[in-house]
């Protein structure tokens, strides 16, 4: 294994703009590294090694004439397979579309392609990314780098599993009810949801689901995310950002700073192996200088919110193909479809009143605190072959996403969150800590994150099979 790919996409930049490593050198690193150990696990299901080493060529050449060609210049990355890269096979997960290949690029490929990321491939999703565990019947079952046995989560779990692995240093991602953070936890690296309209999708007008960036350090997800923060004024929530203090990255000291800290989100079940990690990270945060208070947000509402607007959601993004493939569709998307064609008007009316008072609730909540603290996920990776988590402790869940409610709460309030990876427990498994920072302030978010990070010994989060 060559060192570089685990290095932080900031270093491989730096030592392609100086001539220490080409572009080309680097994607042949990683190639060797995804050949080592994807076939374990799974992450990346198409590979255009081919395309990706004709471009790092090509990017070679320009750079070679002092070309800029930006922030990303040579940096592999590999796009998740709900997103459309012209000219690769683009599936969704589902059998419906196994042979589908794109016509163009995504707003969010679009965009990483002008920074100058040199795509390697895509990643494994579940089927419509409906659930946070990744299989589905085409490429089968994305499995936990470090344990064989246990699920990447979902629904980015292919790009957390090829970040762990060291087979790219970036990968995208989205997220409606916690797909860029719930992988993350699980595999040990980091995932950020942004505030809606920080990462444009002119396709969607809900602030439920966003795409954002994943990577295995913080300041490289800030450097990500400076090349998907593009105003799009086809995007109706789009948000100007300034880019600048995301790539001249610095940590934010948290002296003084006052976090709300909760184990449970307030009601939630817990595995106790989760907790027994995540309790030792109060200290830590105090030691950091922070003013902790054990003390919730008010999410009254969140839940159901989540279930109407979730189901809104697939009905109108995939309800066509019910009438059309239903034999082709999971039963959880069917239940979803079917969800979403049973909401009334009165109904979906309900649920947006409900999102708006969960939204002023955390608005309220976080005049008084800079950052709300507590869990990523509510279990530790589980066996691959479940398809998703039907009980916790001794309390059953009604349906396939009350195990999320993790991040759907926080999905609820709008407000930018980023899971870290904060310690392993005693069988070895990731642990991710949830950091929820102030409305569209994901810039100062990310920099106290940066501070929470550098704390603690990231090489724990490295796993064996990749060395």
């Amino acid at each position: 294994m060559h060192e570089i790919v685990f290095a932080t996409a900031r270093h491989q930049r730096a030592a392609i703009a100086s001539g220490q490593i080409s572009a080309q050198e680097l994607l042949s690193a990683h190639l060797d590294q995804i050949a080592r150990t994807n076939p374990a696990v799974n992450a990346i299901i198409t590979l255009d090694a081919e395309g990706a080493m004709a471009h790092a060529g090509h990017i070679d050449a320009l750079l070679a004439r002092g070309v800029d060609l930006g922030p990303l210049a040579g940096i592999p990355i590999v796009h998740k397979d709900l997103t459309a890269a012209k000219g690769l096979r683009f599936t969704s997960g589902s059998p419906i579309y196994a042979d589908r290949i794109a016509e163009h690029d995504s707003v969010v490929v679009h965009n990483l392609k002008a920074a100058g990321c040199v795509t390697i491939g895509k990643s494994n999703v579940p089927e419509f990314g409906a659930g946070s565990q990744t299989f589905n019947p085409i490429f089968g079952a994305t499995r936990n780098p470090h344990d064989l046995a246990r699920t990447s989560g979902g629904s980015s779990g292919g790009a957390a599993a090829a970040l762990a692995c060291g087979m790219v240093p970036l990968a995208d991602g989205s997220d409606m009810g916690g797909s860029l953070r719930n992988p993350a936890a699980f595999c040990g690296v980091v995932g950020f949801r942004p505030s809606p309209g920080v990462v444009a999708n002119p396709d969607s007008w809900s602030p439920l689901a966003v795409d954002g960036p994943m990577a295995r350090n913080v300041a490289d997800v800030a450097l990500m995310l400076s090349a998907l923060a593009v105003y799009d004024p086809r995007a109706p929530q789009s948000v100007p950002v300034d880019n600048r203090g995301l790539r001249d990255f610095d940590a934010l000291s948290l002296k003084g700073k006052r976090v709300a800290w909760s184990l449970n989100w307030g009601d939630l079940p817990m595995e106790p192996a989760l907790v027994a990690v995540l309790t030792q990270q109060r200290q830590r945060l105090v030691e950091l200088g922070c003013i902790v208070e054990d003390v919730c947000p008010d999410f009254t509402g969140a839940r159901e919110s989540f279930q109407i607007l979730r189901a809104l959601g697939f009905e109108t993004g995939n309800g066509p193909l019910l009438d059309t493939h239903r034999h082709l569709l999971k039963d959880t998307v069917i239940w979803n479809i079917e969800a979403g064609r049973a909401l009334t008007g009165p109904q979906i009316a309900h649920g947006q009143r409900l999102q708006q008072q969960v939204f002023l609730a955390m608005q309220q909540f976080m005049q008084r605190y800079d950052l709300v603290i507590g869990p990523t996920t509510q279990v530790l990776p589980f066996d691959v072959t479940q398809p998703y988590v039907t009980q916790i402790n001794d309390q059953q869940l009604a349906t396939y996403v009350d195990w999320m409610m993790s991040c759907a709460y926080i999905t609820m309030t709008t407000h930018p969150a980023i899971s870290l990876p904060v310690g392993m427990t005693p069988t070895g498994l990731p642990v991710g800590m949830q950091v929820v920072g102030r409305f569209r302030d994901d810039v100062n978010l990310l920099r106290m994150a940066a501070t929470i990070e550098s704390s603690i010994d990231q090489r724990q989060f490295r796993p064996a099979l990749a060395q």
